[in-house]
């Protein structure tokens, strides 16, 4: 008779992944502060950020669900301080689901560094297709409230004379943007999450090579 070394305990595991979905959604939500311009590649009102990171990490260790929880913390914390009306943070939690989901959906399928790079990869592509109808239904309207249109596609055309409309904008600038910035925050959770998923997983880093660890 085999003896169980580690007896689930269904509840306590429940308890568990709620804590850690709830600090990596505080933890998401405090990194969405630190934006970082990138006028050489963008107009100055597009900022970087890696606020997308503690979802990822969650959504690859806990599960595609979680990962949700974490983006729509990260939001609703960042609607205390939102310049806005919401607005955005409407626009990055879409983003991030689409980006969260079919990674971690992936990865639960088959987890391996393979399906983690597959599922990143994946994700980065669904959300970077996304973004032109977050931007051209959801963002740039409320820009128009305070910058005309107009104003807008200048800003764009000083980076590239090509550009001569918001869609035209979102495809040359928006969407490989949205692409790289969510591939940036793949390799640093592909880098980090052998170190850091053991410890939202049981506590420790006793389990670290544990099945399903990068």
């Amino acid at each position: 008779m085999k003896t169980q070394l580690f007896k689930p305990n269904t509840e306590t595991s429940k308890t568990r992944q709620m804590t850690v979905t709830a600090i990596m959604g505080a933890l998401s939500a405090v990194l969405m502060f630190i934006q970082i311009p990138v006028p050489m590649f963008m107009p100055s009102f597009i900022k970087f950020d890696v606020s997308v990171i503690p979802a990822l990490i969650t959504s690859f260790a806990i599960g595609p669900l979680a990962g949700v929880g974490v983006c729509l913390i990260k939001d609703l914390l960042n609607l205390f301080s939102t310049t806005t009306g919401g607005v955005g943070e409407l626009s990055d939690f879409i983003l991030g689901v689409m980006f969260t989901v079919p990674a971690g959906l992936i990865y639960k399928s088959k987890k391996s560094k393979t399906t983690a790079i597959i599922g990143s990869i994946a994700g980065a592509v669904i959300m970077a297709i996304f973004s032109i109808a977050t931007n051209y239904f959801i963002t740039y309207p409320f820009y128009t409230n305070f910058m005309p249109m107009e104003a807008i596609i200048v800003a764009y055309q000083a980076l590239n004379p090509k550009v001569e409309t918001l869609l035209d904008a979102l495809i040359w600038f928006n969407v490989p943007f949205t692409f790289v910035k969510g591939m940036c925050s793949s390799i640093i959770v592909i880098a980090v999450y052998k170190y850091i998923s053991p410890i939202l997983k049981y506590g420790s880093t006793e389990r670290r090579t544990a099945k399903g660890t990068l």
